[in-house]
């Protein structure tokens, strides 16, 4: 074959491959646009929709102060508006919605005295959005902050987070003392104000995200080994637990990009995961990754980039609308730095109803 030959066809054999990847029908994918400003930019805010409406709670100031700070964004006029403070400032709680009203599941809070601390907590407590209220509940049965939540045929499964390890004398969590991921799983009742623990999931990790499609629950990524991103391992692992059997399945597909302290909303049969952060000896940063989770195929899928990296960022589904709001643009650690972006960016779903 002379080198003409060769060329064409190589040329034609380009041709055919970029022709065939125009004609493989495309994941449903997107638009980025922005939204209203966040008006108290900070870290490790947590986010929920409920009513049509996006509800951010927490914020973390410098020392590890928690702002226990409550917004309500209306999609409708596109604004902002502050509502009565979380009864306990706390940070890194778990959320979840069921039938109007946002449950919020342990977390830590600041030590009564002493240096500044990450002091886990067993604290539940139903806000109303509505009445713009807060009402205690029953306790956890397991002190622990970084949890994740959600709801499944009227029962709320909190799993996971961070604590000491059982039967030390440490008052509280840090960076350079010992302590642990968890594997807890815990259901709490809002019906009889009662909790009930269950199988423990496989993998204990923090920082995790959460879905629940057709009746199954999918915990994704988070943090292995301990709670802080300096000595902790991220991981991609997906797992799936059966709220109706008490059983945890096999280990799904995993992450396209392994992470922790991401922002996550369901829609359409698909867990959307963005941002998140990550650090090595070499490393400290936040991601722009949006990927999309479809359990009935278990694959993934990569969708548009985030406009600004972040993580400890809030998220939420309203309509076909993902909407991630404040957060911090710079891996946590850096001493006197502070990167906090008020910026509430939405994706547009293609073909959702808005």
């Amino acid at each position: 074959m002379d080198r003409r030959t060769f060329a064409s066809v190589t040329t034609s054999a380009i041709l055919a491959c970029v022709i065939g990847i125009a004609a493989t029908p495309a994941y449903a994918q997107g638009r980025w646009v922005k939204a209203a400003a966040f008006p108290d930019a900070s870290e490790e805010v947590y986010g929920i929709a409920a009513n049509g409406k996006m509800y951010v709670f927490g914020g973390l100031a410098p020392g590890w102060k928690p702002k226990g700070f409550v917004y309500e964004y209306d999609p409708a006029n596109d604004k902002w508006a502050k509502k009565k403070p979380m009864a306990l400032p706390s940070h890194h709680v778990a959320l979840a919605e069921l039938n109007g009203k946002i449950y919020v599941f342990g977390g830590f809070k600041a030590p009564d005295a002493g240096p500044p601390a990450w002091v886990p907590i067993d604290n539940a407590w139903e806000y109303d959005p509505a009445a713009d209220t807060w009402k205690a509940l029953a306790p956890m049965p397991t002190k622990r902050g970084s949890p994740v939540a959600t709801a499944v045929n009227g029962k709320i499964y909190v799993i996971g987070g961070a604590a000491q390890h059982p039967g030390s004398n440490e008052p509280a969590v840090l960076p350079t003392r010992p302590h642990r991921a968890l594997s807890t799983n815990e259901m709490y009742d809002p019906a009889t104000n009662k909790w009930e623990t269950r199988s423990a999931m496989p993998t204990a990790r923090n920082h995790a995200a959460i879905g629940a499609v057709n009746g199954k629950i999918y915990v994704i990524g988070g943090r292995l080994g301990a709670a802080f991103i300096g000595v902790a391992s991220n991981t991609d692992v997906v797992e799936e637990y059966d709220p109706g059997t008490d059983q945890w399945g096999a280990v799904r597909a995993r992450m396209l990009t392994g992470r922790s302290a991401s922002a996550w909303g369901v829609y359409d049969g698909r867990i959307y995961v963005a941002g998140g952060e990550f650090q090595n000896g070499q490393l400290m940063a936040a991601f722009r990754a949006l990927e999309a989770y479809e359990p009935a195929t278990n694959s993934w899928h990569a969708l548009p980039q985030m406009p600004i990296p972040r993580h400890g960022l809030a998220g939420g589904i309203i309509g076909n609308r993902l909407h991630l709001v404040s957060g911090t643009v710079q891996s946590s650690g850096i001493p006197g730095m502070h990167l906090d972006s008020d910026s509430h960016d939405v994706f547009e779903i293609d073909g959702g109803a808005k």
